[in-house]
């Protein structure tokens, strides 16, 4: 695309107008001139960057003359270049930075992985004769070129309202993000990045970018500036939106230097550390990794990996082989390796599960700052994620029947708009659960209230579904005397059974006052709670099966997480009152015999509050 990509709110200043002048009146260069009082001392135009070697009044050596520099007086900046001819600039304008020197060894590697594989598979084929040689060699200085053009035409500034990202040489784009529409900046760190000590930044927006673009990002920057640059924004936007307790934007401190070594004035400073660690983990909590299903399933993972690398570069070889060597091996010796192999992956399963497990959440902690969670982990690749707590409107607590032997959860934010939840949302990894509702209690709000347990009729729905085909199959195998399918289906009939109970026993919702919590699921547990505040509608299901037994599905919609929270197979008669006591002036205007809600409905008795439905008692959450 040629020309530029703007993608300014229209509350943004400067955005929207024909002249593209903001509030303070500037105008780009060739437009109208400015109000002379904004080159008044102290105002931000004189403060303003105006090039590597000019420093705010009263703050380094004296701008030098364009003259010397063989600049034209009065000439337009060059953003692109990153050169500034000391033409006017707009208010506010902060310091133009460009992305570490080691962008260009990072650009081309992270492109070079994915080559690898057919550049080595060219080469062999091809015997490494000259004219593969000289492509690869090609490619190699195409990478290397592309990596030097992204550094040298790659240029952020963070001005007191926005941040501004300018990328490109033929199609050239413009992305600006107004500061108090950002809801989160996330650093992450790959092994190739922790080497060279940069990083990758990822800004989220609200209302999120066109398409399937990423709201901003910088690949990459110095760690220390990725650092400086996130706090720097969390702070601003606190201030802007008024979250801050501060009245004034960011303080600007020392000079600063750039990745290319030069002193720039006029540098935002990241605000005074006001940080709260409300976790980090223990060492003795790596080893939960062996009671988590997905990790201790890593070395099949690593195994269907393995095999389709070999599959992509030799397979025809490979499969020539293995078919030779099973028909002219002994069928004993067969089985016997069969066997071997299997009890060596499963011994080996829980240290792959600890290993994978240690390697992801190495070093986690759980801080808050500027208003703000901040989780990082990763050994080889560290991230770190930024949740605003504005937009933490509740938390999940997960587990499994593995992980429930060692009282262990896992705990996840239930945040609005945001994307990749599976990884994005993990406020604390597997841990003692007494550990984690402290963390909660601190850092958000524990839920204090108790479950309401389901009625019996769940009961017996879960047993049907889970063991009832069994039973039917032992039936017929011991009308049709199959000794082996009785013996089979009569285990999983068994097994199935347990599980039911199990399912049933996870069932319960409550409501403490201030908070709802449902929890359901048996081999994947889910217990969410969610701010009374969040709640935004009720839906109640029902099927065939469920209108005989007087149960319903009670979806609690809220506008964060997955959208909405079920409380399966509740009392038609109780899920109604607990509905109208959560949210009465939403729910009372639908009851029969109810009258016109008011203001004072919320705290009053609904109708038929304390009667529990029959079979239903109350457990702690």
């Amino acid at each position: 695309m040629d020309g530029h990509e703007n993608h300014a709110h229209p509350d943004d200043p400067g955005h929207g107008r024909p002249d593209g002048s903001g509030p303070g009146g500037w105008v780009a260069p060739g437009g109208a001139p400015r109000d002379a009082s904004e080159d008044a001392p102290g105002s931000p135009s004189e403060n303003a960057y105006d090039g590597p070697d000019r420093a705010p009044a009263g703050e380094g050596p004296p701008p030098e003359d364009p003259r010397e520099a063989g600049e034209r007086p009065g000439a337009p900046r060059d953003w692109w270049g990153g050169q500034d001819t000391g033409a006017p600039v707009p208010p506010g304008t902060g310091h133009v930075r460009r992305l570490s020197p080691r962008s260009m060894v990072v650009g081309p590697i992270n492109q070079l992985k994915g080559l690898l594989l057919p550049i080595i598979v060219g080469l062999v084929v091809g015997g490494f004769n000259a004219w593969v040689l000289a492509a690869t060699g090609a490619t190699v200085v195409a990478l290397l070129v592309g990596g030097f053009v992204t550094w040298r035409t790659t240029r952020y500034e963070v001005a007191e309202d926005r941040l501004e990202i300018r990328r490109g040489l033929v199609s050239r784009s413009r992305r600006t993000i107004p500061l108090e529409r950002v809801r989160g900046v996330d650093v992450t760190s790959t092994l190739l990045h922790r080497l060279l000590g940069v990083a990758v930044v990822r800004i989220e927006a609200a209302a999120g970018s066109a398409g399937a673009t990423e709201d901003g990002k910088l690949d990459a920057v110095r760690a220390a500036e990725a650092d400086r640059l996130r706090r720097v924004l969390l702070h601003r936007r606190a201030v802007l939106t008024g979250r801050s307790p501060e009245a004034a934007a960011a303080p600007s401190g020392e000079d600063a230097r750039t990745d290319t070594g030069e002193e720039h004035g006029g540098a935002p400073a990241a605000p005074e550390d006001d940080t709260v660690t409300h976790f980090t983990m223990p060492r003795s909590w790596y080893l939960y990794g062996a009671l988590s299903l997905g990790y201790l399933l890593t070395p099949f993972a690593v195994l269907a990996t393995l095999s389709g690398v070999v599959q992509q570069s030799a397979g025809e070889l490979v499969s020539d082989y293995v078919v030779d060597w099973v028909t002219g091996s002994d069928r004993g010796f067969l089985l016997v390796s069969a066997v071997v192999f299997a009890g060596v992956l499963v011994l080996l399963m829980p240290v792959f599960a600890v290993v994978s497990y240690s390697l992801t959440h190495w070093g986690f902690t759980l801080k808050e700052r500027d208003g703000s969670l901040v989780a990082e982990r990763g050994l080889f690749t560290r991230r770190s994620v930024t949740l605003e707590k504005r937009r933490i409107r509740g938390y999940e607590l997960l587990d499994n029947p593995l992980e429930r032997t060692r009282r262990t959860v896992r705990l996840r934010a239930v945040v609005t708009g945001l994307g990749d939840t599976a990884n994005r949302a993990v406020l604390l990894p597997l841990g003692r659960r007494e550990v984690v509702e402290e963390v909660v209690d601190r850092a958000l709000a524990l839920y204090r209230g108790r479950l309401d347990r389901h009625p019996r009729a769940a009961l017996y729905r879960r047993l049907t579904r889970a063991a009832g085909p069994f039973v039917l199959v032992l039936g017929i195998a011991l009308a049709v005397d199959m000794a082996w399918l009785a013996w089979v289906s009569g285990g999983l009939a068994v097994l199935g059974a347990v599980v039911g109970v199990d399912r049933y026993r996870s069932l319960g919702h409550g409501y403490d006052g201030e908070r709802v919590s449902v929890r359901s699921g048996s081999l994947s547990r889910s217990q969410a709670t969610v701010e009374r505040s969040a709640v935004i509608g009720w839906t109640w299901t029902q099927t065939l099966f469920q209108r005989r037994s007087s149960l319903a599905d009670l979806q609690v919609t809220v506008g964060a997480g997955a959208g909405g929270y079920t409380a399966q197979d509740a009392s038609q008669a109780g899920s109604v009152a607990f509905a109208a006591r959560v949210t009465p002036e939403m729910v009372r205007p639908f009851l029969a015999g109810a009258g016109p809600s008011g203001p004072g409905d919320r705290d009053r008795e609904p109708e038929g509050r304390g009667r529990e439905p029959e079979g239903r008692g109350r457990e702690r959450g």
